[in-house]
């Protein structure tokens, strides 16, 4: 059995994709900085027979996060998916031109060191397995930069060239790299952007492989 490795384990998109794939037959890694999120996420999952544990971890400490990946990897079962998709900082999200090149280090660090820590905790099971999945959950920023959230915007397009460089070098080795971005706000009632819809989205880009970058829904004009 493999396991699905979630980084940032929240109620609403981590809540909703870990339940996706641990129905599918995936054990479940919860990877978040606090105890209580991997607890409760935990035990709405064993409500439907989801086995998931939680593992401590900040994405800005990248030591913390690969030894976090090891052990679920070691407790449960290789890696075959690892879903990125921690929620940013507020302080991360100032207008452009009251942004310093200081306010840029934990940015870039969280949406762009985080992931390639990740990757490099993960490969070498992906490869001994033959396969897996890199799955990157992005806001709308990612691809038409948004001057009042500068900080996100700067570090979440670098996160996407360096997914995208990972799609083209990983797919002879039946590893499939893909980006979701979803525009606007995460709603239960939204119908393409609700919880269980990215989930379902997420888990179908999962098993059909493909194309690098996939949109919940149409950007805005």
């Amino acid at each position: 059995m493999t396991t699905f490795a979630l980084i940032g384990a929240g109620p609403g998109l981590g809540l909703a994709a870990a339940r996706r794939f641990g129905t599918a037959g995936h054990r479940v890694a919860l990877i978040s900085r606090t105890a209580q999120h991997q607890d409760a996420v935990s035990a709405e999952l064993a409500r439907d027979d989801v086995h998931a544990r939680g593992f401590t971890a900040d994405v800005l400490d990248p030591a913390s996060l690969t030894a976090a990946l090891h052990e679920a990897a070691d407790t449960l079962g290789p890696v075959e998916v690892l879903q990125f998709s921690p929620v940013p900082r507020g302080d991360f999200m100032k207008p452009v031109l009251d942004t310093t090149a200081a306010d840029l280090d934990d940015p870039v660090a969280f949406s762009v060191k985080g992931p390639v820590t990740c990757v490099n905790a993960v490969l070498p099971g992906m490869r001994e397995l033959g396969r897996g999945t890199l799955l990157f959950v992005n806001g709308g920023s990612a691809v038409r930069p948004n001057p009042k959230v500068a900080g996100t915007s700067i570090a979440f397009a670098a996160e996407s060239a360096y997914a995208a460089m990972l799609h083209d070098a990983l797919a002879p080795e039946n590893i499939h790299v893909a980006q979701l971005i979803v525009p606007g706000a995460i709603r239960p009632d939204a119908q393409h952007s609700s919880p269980d819809a990215l989930a379902e989205r997420l888990y179908g880009i999962h098993t059909e492989g493909g194309t690098f970058r996939h949109y919940a829904e149409p950007m805005p004009a």
